[in-house]
């Protein structure tokens, strides 16, 4: 398994960074190309609705769910 990469963002008007493993942030790409949406607009997205928790987290649980939810839908 890869070691976290960081990178940055702005999202709602302010700077954050989030540091992930290369295969969740390959994964959030091929997400945000399918919706053809920036891979900054779908964080703010999991952002809006994650609650307390921290960012990095919620995009590896969101990302998690919704492949679960891909792989439900296509058996």
């Amino acid at each position: 398994m890869s070691r976290p990469v960081k990178r940055s963002f702005t999202i709602a008007g302010h700077r954050t960074s989030i540091s992930l493993e290369t295969a969740f942030w390959d994964a959030l790409k091929a997400v945000a190309a399918t919706e053809r949406v920036p891979v900054a607009r779908l964080i703010g997205r999991i952002d809006a609705t994650r609650g307390a928790g921290g960012l990095s987290s919620a995009v590896r649980v969101w990302v998690l769910l919704h492949f679960r939810e891909l792989a439900r839908r296509s058996s």
